[in-house]
């Protein structure tokens, strides 16, 4: 640096100016090596890289070739598969075309057969027909002459003749008709007699008159015959006081050991059977006595009254009914029809709806509630006029029942038109519970009768071997000989024998007739 500082500029720049004339050339030198080098290793890296792309693009093409190769030969595969497909179908449609040819000949040629048959019997009709039109004319003739012969012969003229069979078409048409009208006239008589003999009931339960029946008396038995006496009492003031506290009739006639107790209303003639009772067994008898017995055993029947209403709606597992409406149904207990027990036919109504309903999908405790309140009028038609149904509607109205059960009540005899479905239920119900073997006294009689005649009317066919009805009467099983009847005489007898049934019998609902036939191979094994 100090030599530096101290050499002349001069120098210094002239030292400068040598060293860069001989730098030049040796730079230039060198950088021509550099680059040569550079160069021959930028071209070896060039051959390889090219070397190494056609190496490349040839396994490229390769694969892409190998790759087309293998898409012609599954398009052709699929190609093929889709023709073999084709000419299946093809070949399919080829032969269903084959047979619709063959069928189209076949059935031409029937159709030829056809026409040339038909064709060959209208000839042949036109034959009869001119031999039928020949035939009518020679008939009319025959007949014309004929008819003038039997003018000659009778000495009728054709009007006379044909006036004279009228007349006889007349009588014979006047006979059938009077058979008819007998027949009519005696089922109606039947009919007549069963609904008069029920409204005769009905009349004398609610009206006291002076005839009496099975219905409306009882009888309280005593131990002696002195008893009678003492119970007219002197001047009949015991009797008198028995039948003012009561309401009912007492009759004290000859017949040993009993006297009878008369009244139409059921609740007074239990009051008053109760009362002769305790009076025979205590011995006292005076009119005040009597007075006291009798209020002392009102009082009591009033009191089971209520209870028997209580019980009853228990017994039908009912809720929210008026205490006034109980005790009418308890006073139902009394009451008969036929021998049936009102409250108990009203119980039974209403459990027969309540299934009913129940199958129909209906409300099983609202037709319960119907049927047991539909004879509720019962209760109080001694009492007031007109007929249960419109007097039951009414009360129940009064102490709160809404409809279905209003018209059940005063439609479950056709009283009003239904509104609803529980008013048929409640009818159909009834219907059942009165109808039932047992329930009704002259019903087990007609049962029976109706059973014996089902049988007969079965048993009267040719052919048939035995019949029984059974199903409560709803239904006749015949069996016949399948030797002597076929299938089809087996149905043919079993609607015929139905039409019968119906056509001679009355019943309620349906009855089912069942024709069995059955052939059995008996051999015995030796």
């Amino acid at each position: 640096m100090y030599v530096l500082a101290e050499t002349d500029p001069l120098s210094l720049a002239l030292g400068v100016a040598i060293g860069i004339i001989i730098a030049g050339p040796v730079g230039a030198f060198a950088y021509r090596l550099f680059t040569g080098q550079a160069v021959s290793k930028a071209r070896a890296e060039a051959e390889s890289i090219r070397a190494r792309a056609e190496a490349d693009a040839k396994s490229v093409a390769q694969r892409a070739e190998i790759d087309a190769q293998k898409l012609a030969m599954e398009r052709k595969e699929k190609f093929e598969q889709e023709l073999s497909v084709a000419r299946d179908k093809q070949r399919e449609a080829e032969s269903r075309l084959s047979k619709r040819e063959d069928l189209i000949d076949k059935k031409l040629e029937t159709l030829t057969t056809k026409e040339e048959q038909l064709t060959r019997q209208i000839e042949s009709y036109k034959g009869r027909e001119a031999s039928l039109s020949q035939k009518e004319t020679e008939l009319a003739g025959v007949l014309a002459e004929q008819r003038d012969k039997l003018v000659q012969i009778t000495g009728l003229s054709l009007d006379d003749a044909r006036q004279l069979l009228l007349q006889r078409v007349e009588d014979e048409t006047r006979h059938d008709m009077s058979k008819v009208v007998r027949k009519v006239i005696e089922e109606a008589e039947g009919h007549a007699k069963e609904k008069a003999r029920e409204i005769t009931l009905m009349a004398i339960q609610r009206y006291a008159t002076e005839h009496t029946a099975e219905s409306t008396v009882r009888a309280v038995p005593i131990p002696s015959d002195d008893m009678k006496g003492r119970i007219i009492g002197r001047e009949g003031r015991n009797i008198r006081a028995i039948e003012k506290a009561t309401g009912v009739d007492i009759i004290v006639d000859d017949t040993p050991g009993v006297i009878v107790v008369s009244c139409f209303d059921k609740v007074r003639q239990a009051i008053a059977v109760e009362s002769l009772q305790r009076l025979v067994a205590d011995g006292r008898m005076h009119p005040s006595r009597i007075e006291e017995v009798v209020e002392k055993v009102q009082s009591e029947i009033e009191e089971r009254i209520v209870k028997y209403g209580k019980d009853a709606c228990l017994e039908v597992n009912l809720r929210g009914i008026h205490p006034k409406v109980s005790e009418a149904m308890g006073r139902l207990h009394f009451r008969t029809s036929y021998g049936q027990n009102v409250l108990r036919h009203s119980i039974e109504v209403g459990f027969i709806a309540q299934l009913i309903a129940d199958q129909l999908g209906l409300d099983g405790t609202l037709a319960r509630r119907c049927g047991f309140l539909h004879d509720i009028g019962k209760a109080m038609d001694q009492d007031q006029e007109g007929t249960h149904p419109r007097l039951g509607m009414e009360f129940a109205k009064q102490y709160g029942e809404r409809d279905p059960v209003l018209n059940a009540i005063g439609g479950h005899h056709g009283d009003i038109p239904s509104t609803s479905f529980y008013t048929p239920i409640v009818m159909a119900a009834d219907a059942v519970s009165s109808a039932r073997p047992g329930a009704r006294r002259e019903s087990l009689e007609k049962y029976i009768q109706r059973l014996e005649q089902l049988q007969d009317i079965a048993k009267g066919y040719p052919g048939v071997t035995e019949a029984y009805a059974i199903q409560a009467g709803r239904e006749v099983r015949v069996m016949v000989d399948a030797r002597r009847i076929n299938d089809d005489e087996a149905f043919a007898m079993a609607q015929s024998i139905a039409k019968k049934v119906s056509d001679e019998m009355t019943f309620p609902g349906e009855i089912k007739v069942t024709v069995l036939r059955e052939t059995r191979a008996v051999e015995f094994a030796r």
